[in-house]
C-alpha cells in the first residue's frame, strides 16, 4: 500500500497528469467495498463523473484510472458547456462477482460524505439500478430510473453524441455531414456501442462490429440479419480493408502504439473514455493523416443527461443540448487547424480557458 500511496503522491503533486483536487479512498470491509473517488476540479461547479466497476489488475492501476478518466469528465463538462467540474469514481472488484446492495449502500455513504462536491452516475459495470440503491443513501446520484426520479439509461444520448460527432467529422473530412456509403468499424457493442450501430444503419452506413462478449455481437446480428457484419476481435477491425471510420466504444487505451500504424480508418470518433494510452499519440494520428474527434467531447451527450436531473430532468431540453456537439466538434477542428495543432490539443485549450477564466471569476 506505500508504494501504490507514494505512486499517487507523485502523480498528484509532481506530474503533469495531477492538479487534482482531492482524492478519497474509501473502503467498507463487511461489504468488501473498496473504492477510490477523484476530484480533479470544481472550478465550473460541482465534479461530476460516473462510478466505474471494474476488476483493475492492481490497486495502483484502479487509481491511476480514477485520476485519469476524472482529470477527463473536468474538460468533457467544460467542452459540453455544463456548469460542473471533473470527477470520477473506481469500485475495484469483478462486479459479478462482489457486487450487492450492501455494497452500493457503503459506497453511497462515502459519496454522502463529500457534502456535494462530488455527483456520481452510471458507467462501465454500473447501471440504473445501481445508482437506484446508492441514490437511498445520498442525494447526489444521477442516472437513476424514472420511478426513482432519474433520466434513466444515458447510454442513449451518450451514443447520440458520438453520432453527431462522427456527422462532424465527416462533414471536416468529406464535405457531407453523413456516414451514408461509409464503412464503420464500432470495437465494443455494449451499453453505448449497440445504440450507436442503430443510428449508423439508420443513416445508410456499412457496419462492422466486434465485443469481447459473444452474446452481444450475436443481439446485433440477430436484430439485423444481412445489415452487420463482424470480426473476431480489434486487432481485426482495425484492419479491415476500406475502413472509413473507426468508432473505439469499450474501454481506455485504444489508440496506442501498436494500434495506430495499423489503422485503415480515415476518421476515429467513439464512445470509450481516454482513447489516447498516451501522449503523443494524437500527433502520430494527425502524421498519418486521421482525424481523431477528441473522445471526451462527442461522448458527452450522457453525462448532458445525467446533469439535467439536477434541475429536473427534461429529454427534449437534453437532446437539444446534445446535438450541439456537432457544432462543438466542427470548432475544435476549426481551432486545431487555426492553431497548427492536434484536435485533441485544440480541445483541451477551449476546456482550459473555460475552467481558468471561471477560477479568475471566482477569484474578483
Amino acid at each position: 500500500m506505500t508504494e501504490m500511496t507514494d505512486g499517487v503522491l507523485h502523480t498528484l503533486f509532481r506530474t503533469e497528469q495531477g492538479g487534482h483536487e482531492q482524492v478519497v479512498l474509501c473502503q467498507d470491509r463487511a461489504t468488501g467495498l473498496k473504492a477510490v473517488i477523484a476530484i480533479h476540479s470544481t472550478a465550473l461547479g460541482p465534479a461530476l463523473g460516473g462510478t466505474r466497476f471494474h476488476a483493475y489488475a492492481s490497486d495502483e492501476e484502479a487509481v491511476q484510472d480514477a485520476l485519469n478518466l476524472s482529470r477527463g469528465m473536468s474538460y468533457k463538462n467544460a467542452l459540453a458547456g455544463l456548469d460542473l467540474g471533473g470527477g470520477k469514481a473506481v469500485i475495484i472488484g469483478d462486479p459479478d462477482v462482489i457486487k450487492s446492495e450492501e455494497l452500493l449502500l457503503a459506497y453511497g455513504r462515502f459519496v454522502e460524505s463529500l457534502g456535494g462536491r462530488y455527483v456520481t452516475a452510471c458507467d462501465v459495470g454500473t447501471y440504473v439500478a445501481d445508482m437506484d440503491v446508492v441514490a437511498r443513501e445520498t442525494r447526489w446520484a444521477t442516472g437513476r430510473s424514472p420511478e426513482n426520479g432519474g433520466a434513466g439509461d444515458s447510454s442513449v444520448l451518450t451514443a447520440f453524441g458520438v453520432f453527431q460527432g462522427m456527422r462532424a467529422s465527416a462533414q471536416h473530412l468529406w464535405g457531407d455531414p453523413t456516414l451514408r456509403g461509409r464503412k464503420v468499424a464500432v470495437a465494443g457493442v455494449g451499453k453505448v456501442g449497440h445504440y450507436l450501430v442503430e443510428h449508423l444503419l439508420e443513416d445508410g452506413a456499412e457496419v462492422v462490429i466486434t465485443d469481447v462478449r459473444e452474446e452481444s455481437v450475436h443481439r446485433i446480428l440477430e436484430k439485423h440479419p444481412g445489415k452487420v457484419t463482424a470480426v473476431p476481435d480489434t486487432n481485426a477491425l482495425i484492419r479491415v480493408p476500406g475502413l472509413d471510420v473507426y468508432a473505439p466504444c469499450a474501454l481506455g487505451g485504444a489508440l496506442n502504439d501498436e494500434t495506430v500504424p495499423a489503422l485503415t480508418a480515415k476518421i476515429v470518433c467513439g464512445a470509450a473514455n481516454n482513447q489516447l494510452a498516451h501522449t503523443g499519440i494524437e500527433k502520430d494520428l494527425s502524421d498519418r493523416g486521421i482525424l481523431y474527434a477528441p473522445d471526451y467531447v462527442v461522448n458527452a451527450g450522457g453525462v448532458i443527461q445525467v446533469a439535467d436531473e439536477l434541475r429536473g430532468f427534461d429529454f427534449d431540453r437534453c437532446k437539444a443540448q446534445a446535438t450541439k456537439i456537432f457544432d462543438t466538434t466542427l470548432a475544435i477542428f476549426a481551432r486545431a487547424k487555426a492553431d497548427g495543432i492536434p484536435p485533441a490539443a485544440a480541445a483541451d485549450r477551449i476546456a482550459e480557458q473555460r475552467m481558468s477564466d471561471a477560477r479568475a471569476a471566482r477569484a474578483v
